[in-house]
């Protein structure tokens, strides 16, 4: 079996009355993506919430790299590179993408800019940046202030700092929203190749990504994993179809 790099067991987190989060447990292998799908309401976003640091949860655990981790905050999380994908920073809307991805590259670092060097031609930044947003087709937008840019090409620009941050693990909460026909497709084909670098736990609406990604799927309905399992365990599960999936083959 391929190393767990995350682990959750046991989560519990309620509101008021409410078990949004009901003893969830599941595993991120080395080398997968896990997809995690379930109807609105479900309880996605505060278990992604709670895997990041965002909340605390009720009782059980989050375990990553071997160490508990229940207790700590999104930063400290984020520095051992957990990385989600819409809160690894908050993007510098009036800074260029390549400057954003510099950032991240600073951070990683552990050195800030100096205010004394001008950092836009400092090559030891500029050139590992632009490899990175070549990786995730940016280049020609590199110039541009990532509150100009599209909401595709800033998850996409959001994956560009998780890269650079140097993620041991990727929390994905949606990336293809806002993707058209041919970005989904292409971001389809990044992320398959994304894995190899470190594991991807992805929240996805988007059926066919999910069936064209995921090593494993886990289903969760009213803050309970209802199942785990491959594709095609997933698709042919009766409660999952019933649950979810409906009439989908």
């Amino acid at each position: 079996m391929a190393d767990t790099v995350l682990e959750l067991r046991g989560l519990v987190k309620a509101f008021g009355a409410v078990k949004a989060t009901d003893g969830v447990s599941l595993d991120l292998r080395s080398g997968e993506i896990h997809a995690l799908i379930g109807p609105n309401g479900a309880g996605k976003s505060t278990l992604i919430n709670l895997i990041s640091g965002r909340i605390r949860p009720d009782a059980g655990t989050v375990s990553f790299l071997d160490r508990d981790i229940s207790t700590l905050g999104v930063a400290a999380r984020a520095r051992m590179g957990l990385a989600r994908s819409f809160q690894i920073s908050s993007l510098a809307q009036e800074f260029s993408a390549l400057r954003n991805v510099m950032l991240a590259i600073q951070a990683r670092q552990g050195s800030s800019y100096s205010f004394f060097k001008p950092v836009m031609t400092d090559t030891s930044l500029v050139e590992p940046a632009m490899a990175v947003l070549q990786r995730v087709g940016l280049t020609d937008r590199a110039t541009i202030p990532a509150a100009e840019l599209s909401h595709g090409e800033r998850r996409l620009l959001e994956i560009a700092i998780a890269i650079a941050l140097n993620a041991k693990a990727f929390l994905l909460d949606e990336p293809m929203a806002g993707m058209g026909a041919e970005g989904a497709r292409l971001l389809t084909g990044f992320l398959s190749d994304l894995r190899r670098e470190a594991p991807i736990l992805l929240v996805e609406h988007d059926m066919d990504a999910v069936f064209a990604l995921a090593d494993r799927i886990s289903v969760l309905v009213y803050g309970k994993i209802i199942a785990t399992g491959t594709v095609a365990e997933i698709r042919s599960d009766p409660e999952v179809r019933r649950a979810y999936l409906g009439d989908v083959s």
